[in-house]
C-alpha cells in the first residue's frame, strides 16, 4: 500500500498549447451547434410568414420577417466567429509544427558544433596536406619504373601478364647440360700424369 501511494506520477505530456487547442475546439463546437439551431429556426419562421401572409395576417408576418432578419445578422456573426476560431487553431498548430522544427536544428546545430570540436578545420587541412603528398609520392615512384623500363622490357612485361592471364606457361630458356665455358685439355690431362709419376715411387717403397 505503501508503495501505491509513494509512487511518483508521470508528468503529463499535455502542453498549454494542447490546452489550448482543445479550448478552441470546444468553443467551435458550440458555436457550429448553435448556428444549425439559428438555421433551422429562420428556415420555420420563412414558412410560417409565408403562412401568415396567406391568411391575410401581414401585420404578423411583417413583425415575423423583423425577427427573422435580426436572426439572420446573428448567424452570420456566427459564422465569422467560427471561422476565426479555425484560423486560430491552425496557427496554434503550425507553431507546434514550427517549434518542433526548431528543435530539430538546434539539436543538429549541437551535434556539427561538438563535431567541429572533435575535428578541427587545422586537422583537416593537415589530413588533405598528407593525402596529398602520399599522392604526390606514389606518383613520384610510378614516373621513375616508367623511366626505367625500356619499351622492349614493357612488351616483355605485357606478354607475361597476358599469358598468365590465359594461364599459359612461359618458355624458359634451356638449362645447359655442358660445363660452363669449357674445360682446357691440359687441366684435363693434369690428374693422369699425377697418376703415373707416383706408381713407380709407390713401387719401390712396397719393394
Amino acid at each position: 500500500m505503501g508503495n501505491v501511494f509513494g509512487r511518483k506520477s508521470q508528468p503529463s505530456r499535455v502542453t498549454e498549447q494542447d490546452k489550448a487547442i482543445l479550448q478552441l475546439k470546444q468553443q467551435r463546437d458550440k458555436l457550429k451547434q448553435y448556428h444549425k439551431r439559428i438555421y433551422l429556426q429562420l428556415q420555420k419562421e420563412r414558412l410560417l410568414a409565408k403562412q401568415l401572409l396567406k391568411d391575410g395576417k401581414k401585420e404578423k408576418a411583417l413583425l415575423l420577417l423583423k425577427k427573422k432578419r435580426y436572426q439572420d445578422q446573428l448567424l452570420e456573426k456566427t459564422e465569422n466567429q467560427i471561422s476565426n476560431l479555425e484560423h486560430m487553431v491552425q496557427d496554434i498548430e503550425f507553431m507546434q509544427i514550427e517549434m518542433k522544427v526548431i528543435e530539430g536544428l538546434k539539436v543538429g546545430n549541437d551535434c556539427l558544433k561538438s563535431m567541429h570540436k572533435i575535428m578541427s578545420i587545422e586537422d583537416v587541412e593537415r589530413i588533405m596536406d598528407e593525402t596529398q603528398d602520399s599522392i604526390d609520392y606514389q606518383k613520384q615512384i610510378d614516373e621513375l619504373l616508367a623511366g626505367a623500363l625500356t619499351q622492349e622490357d614493357e612488351d616483355a612485361v605485357l606478354a607475361e601478364l597476358e599469358a598468365i592471364t590465359q594461364g599459359e606457361d612461359l618458355a624458359l630458356p634451356e638449362v645447359p647440360t655442358e660445363p660452363i665455358g669449357g674445360v682446357p685439355e691440359a687441366a684435363e690431362a693434369e690428374p693422369e700424369r699425377r697418376e703415373a709419376k707416383n706408381t713407380p715411387e709407390r713401387e719401390m717403397l712396397a719393394a
